[in-house]
């Protein structure tokens, strides 16, 4: 039976709250974790709340609408879900809970490679598009069988988790002692072998071993051409790797520093938009996630260049303290946010959204 919403639950930040409450301290610091010092993460959110918007008044608003188009489907809103792991960690029935959430909201769920439920399962339970993030195996057959069975399924698109290579260093993790509890584990790849490293006795465990079969911009390429499918990479900052992504075939962009859980120091995501989408040009749809947590974050990162954005924690969150209706509940207020943000800052369309929203910077004294 799913968990009681406490009725003062009224904002992305309260689920987060009751989420350290209520959840098992080793699991909060897998789910909660950052990389090494945090500061990534920690950036990602102040980056957010460093922009200001400028406030229209005495707009149209009449036929307003959040509506966007993304890769040929029609949302209701620019939110998808992000790609994360291990949902039964806080909840016994997991993705399924999640996907029949989104269906509610009629949001795209984007299901992880470490989901703990089969992607099949939750294909089956969900009646809203779904997107699978795929991580590339160590043997590339491997990598086509998770393609073909997400094709199988009925999966929408395919993003590619491109910031991952390895696992980034996570000490707090670590300090808790973290490992999946039984009955709880990356179930779709149980039939694939571990990217093992090799010997120390033949050099670095990681530059001779598990990088040996780390993926390039070849291996998107093909991936692209294997498939009818649209193909997204994520994790991309730097503008510099846009243009081999597009050389590559990839149907979209999601800027992301993996919420700040791989590499430390690297800049927010948010500041990192406008650069890649001006690399882009409009010839892909761009989409940006990290510390997105309320409406008016929403309209900023549109203002700056992306399509949609993609919330990853807040579902873990919203999933930990209420179940499949809290995820529901989350979804629900951070779409009503963003349509009080559009209407006052006289934005009656996603496409009325551009830089004249955002209020200059203060100069610094």
């Amino acid at each position: 039976m799913d968990r009681q919403i406490p009725p003062d639950t009224v904002s992305l930040q309260d689920y987060e709250r009751r989420f350290h409450e209520r959840v098992d301290p080793a699991i909060r610091a897998y789910i909660a974790g950052a990389a090494a010092d945090g500061i990534t993460q920690q950036e990602n959110r102040a980056a957010f709340d460093r922009i200001r918007l400028m406030p229209r008044a005495l707009v149209d608003m009449s036929a307003a609408s959040a509506r966007c188009t993304l890769l040929g489907e029609t949302l209701d809103y620019p939110i998808l879900l992000a790609p994360t792991a291990y949902h039964r960690l806080v909840h016994p029935d997991g993705e399924l809970a999640t996907a029949q959430a989104a269906a509610l909201t009629r949001t795209c769920m984007t299901v992880s490679t470490q989901a703990s439920v089969m992607l099949e399962d939750i294909a089956r339970a969900s009646v809203a598009p779904l997107w699978f993030q795929l991580y590339c195996q160590p043997r590339q057959q491997d990598t086509f069988d998770l393609l073909q069975r997400a094709e199988q399924a009925g999966y929408k698109a395919i993003v590619v988790t491109i910031d991952a290579v390895v696992s980034g260093v996570r000490n707090i993790e670590q300090r808790a002692g973290f490992c999946l509890p039984a009955g709880v584990g990356a179930v779709n790849l149980a039939a694939y072998p571990p990217n093992r490293p090799m010997s120390a006795t033949h050099g670095s465990p990681l530059f001779r071993g598990m990088l040996q079969h780390a993926p390039t911009w070849a291996d998107i390429e093909m991936l692209c051409r294997r498939t009818s499918l649209p193909v997204l990479v994520k994790g991309l900052l730097n503008p510099r790797d846009v243009d081999p992504a597009l050389r590559a075939g990839v149907a979209g962009i999601i800027v992301s520093n993996h919420g700040g859980r791989t590499l430390d120091t690297v800049p927010a995501a948010i500041d990192c938009l406008p650069a890649v989408a001006a690399q882009v040009a409009g010839r892909v749809p761009v989409l940006v996630d990290g510390a997105v947590r309320r409406g008016t974050d929403i309209v900023k990162a549109i203002a700056l260049g992306a399509t949609a954005v993609l919330v990853g924690q807040p579902v873990l969150h919203a999933l930990a303290v209420g179940g499949m209706p809290g995820v529901a509940h989350m979804l629900t207020l951070l779409q009503t946010e963003l349509e009080i943000a559009m209407a006052l800052t006289g934005c009656p369309t996603l496409r009325d959204i551009d830089a004249s929203v955002l209020a200059p910077a203060p100069a610094h004294r």
